[in-house]
């Protein structure tokens, strides 16, 4: 009965929260962008070039390949109609891997332990907001939002 008990209560949400299956949020409105709300850019150097140049904020997501709530997010909240609506005229957004080419350098500088990682940058580079995991839509419009007013937007 203990076994039954354990499984129910401690296994099985942990099974489920971590699924990156297909799952589909009731009554969301995809954007039509595919790709998610992301830039093709290489760096972040570059990334923040182009903030300062069009006068705008860089959100940054770091993500490991391996990680389950990462590819929700990317599934679920970055192709959220509102959020390319919030972002289209005052974020960059950059997606990196933790792992690869210059993740593990940005990793280090901006203290990224838990994977989503989700940070805010001003065009100069120093973090605004971050989130430490996985987010909502809702929650990440707000953690937006909250970015967006530090900034003056």
């Amino acid at each position: 009965m203990k076994r039954i008990i354990l499984i129910l209560f401690v296994v099985l949400p942990f099974l489920l929260s971590s699924c990156g299956g297909s799952k589909k949020t009731v009554g969301s409105k995809k954007a039509p962008n595919s790709n998610g709300i992301f830039t093709s850019s290489q760096t972040l150097t570059s990334i923040l070039e182009e903030a300062q140049e069009e006068g705008k904020i860089v959100f940054v997501d770091m993500y490991t390949t391996w990680c389950a709530p990462c590819k929700v997010m990317d599934e679920e909240v970055y192709t959220h109609q509102s959020v390319h609506d919030l972002f289209k005229d005052k974020v960059i957004s950059y997606k990196v891997d933790a792992e690869k080419a210059n993740g593990p350098d940005l990793a280090l500088i901006y203290n990224v332990q838990v994977y989503p990682t989700l940070l805010f940058l001003d065009d100069k580079g120093r973090e605004i907001v971050r989130s430490d995991g996985a987010l909502s839509t809702t929650g990440f419009l707000d953690l937006a939002r909250l970015a967006l007013d530090q900034q003056n937007f």
